[in-house]
């Protein structure tokens, strides 16, 4: 029902834009777990690969309207590339979006998940009625860097950003340290993997900070690197999307997926960040009232506040204290209620621009 209505409002469905390229049609899901820390002992809670104790939940957003579609509660020591959890999640995820017939499906999980079995099953969700694409962090290991060994020099080019332009970013020294990206597929063995797999390598000079994670092989050539595994065709990309299978694409495509960490930090001050109970069952419960929670309140965002830049991406604490809290008084008359909103309150107009928006919304069966 609220993806109907989004396709009704001004300027449609929100498709995301990587690199000044709007994907249209392609439904993005991302992929990622977080630490939920306690203080007492409570059912499920552990130590985590952190260090600290806790839960790790494992949730799954819709990157074009930033629900959180599934959550599922694990302990605190789950493994973060723990096959039968993801497998469960993405069912949950898939049985939530109301995707249309013939649907395009983009599926992003960061590198902690990596693993052999998720790429296998990530590559079996495309059916006769679904297209998926994926890409994904990959773990690297000996046989990766005997492979960016071989690369020429030329084969490298600058990395971009998700606005188009040159990415680079500042090193502790102050130093500007530009990304480069090439294709490995053609020099790595992918014998065993996932058919039609790509991968992408990108490297960038290593700040002071990263030296001492550095490998033997990172530290001779000098430089800091990272790999990227999909299944976007390399001469066909997205289809319908220009340069889709250029691995600056694919590179940005993927960076693209840490804004789902800004959709963690909002679910965590809605609920999901305070366990209430020692009940894994209660807490289970929770965090289902806390993803409600938050799908409510972006709904709400898209729906009504769709031209509010400032109140449509405010943090949770801020919308609520200008608007949700919202200084008024409600009075009865002759079988009518009114809403009285303080003149002074700032933000009166935007609630009333909303609630005009609310009461106008088509009723769907």
């Amino acid at each position: 029902m609220v993806w109907t209505l989004l396709t009704l409002r001004p300027g449609g469905f929100p498709w995301i834009t990587v690199c000044g390229r709007e994907l249209t049609g392609w439904y993005v899901l991302d992929l990622d777990a977080t630490i939920v820390t306690c203080t007492s002992r409570k059912e499920g809670a552990a130590g985590t690969f952190k260090g600290n104790f806790g839960h790790m939940p494992l949730g799954a957003w819709v990157a074009n309207t930033r629900e959180c579609v599934a959550m599922l509660l694990r302990p605190g020591n789950a493994p973060p590339n723990d096959v039968a959890d993801h497998k469960s999640v993405l069912a949950a995820a898939l049985r939530q979006l109301p995707l249309p017939p013939w649907s395009k499906l983009l599926i992003r999980i960061d590198g902690a998940a990596f693993s052999h079995d998720v790429l296998d099953h990530l590559q079996t969700l495309t059916t006769s009625r679904r297209r998926v694409r994926w890409v994904t962090g990959w773990a690297i290991n000996a046989p990766d860097e005997q492979a960016i060994a071989l690369l020429p020099e030329e084969v490298w080019t600058a990395a971009l950003r998700q606005d188009g332009e040159v990415h680079e970013i500042k090193g502790s020294d102050g130093e500007w340290l530009s990304y480069q990206v090439a294709e490995l597929t053609g020099v790595r063995d992918l014998t065993g993997w996932p058919k039609g797999m790509q991968l992408i390598v990108r490297r960038v000079k290593p700040s002071r900070r990263d030296v001492k994670k550095l490998t033997a092989f990172e530290k001779r050539t000098g430089w800091r690197y990272q790999i990227i595994a999909t299944n976007i065709p390399a001469h066909q990309g997205l289809s319908g999307v220009p340069g889709s299978g250029q691995v600056w694409f694919v590179d940005a495509l993927y960076r693209d997926h840490a804004e789902v960490e800004d959709r963690v930090k909002a679910i965590k001050r809605i609920g999901l960040g305070l366990l209430p109970s020692k009940s894994w069952q209660l807490n289970a419960a929770w965090i289902l009232a806390a993803t409600i929670a938050a799908d409510l309140d972006v709904w709400m965002r898209l729906l009504l506040l769709h031209d509010e830049p400032e109140l449509g991406a405010a943090e949770p604490e801020t919308i609520r204290m200008k608007l949700y809290h919202l200084p008024a008084r409600l009075t009865s008359h002759a079988r009518t209620r009114t809403l009285h909103l303080d003149r002074i309150w700032p933000w009166a107009k935007a609630f009333t621009t909303a609630w005009q928006r609310a009461t106008r919304l088509p009723a769907l069966s």
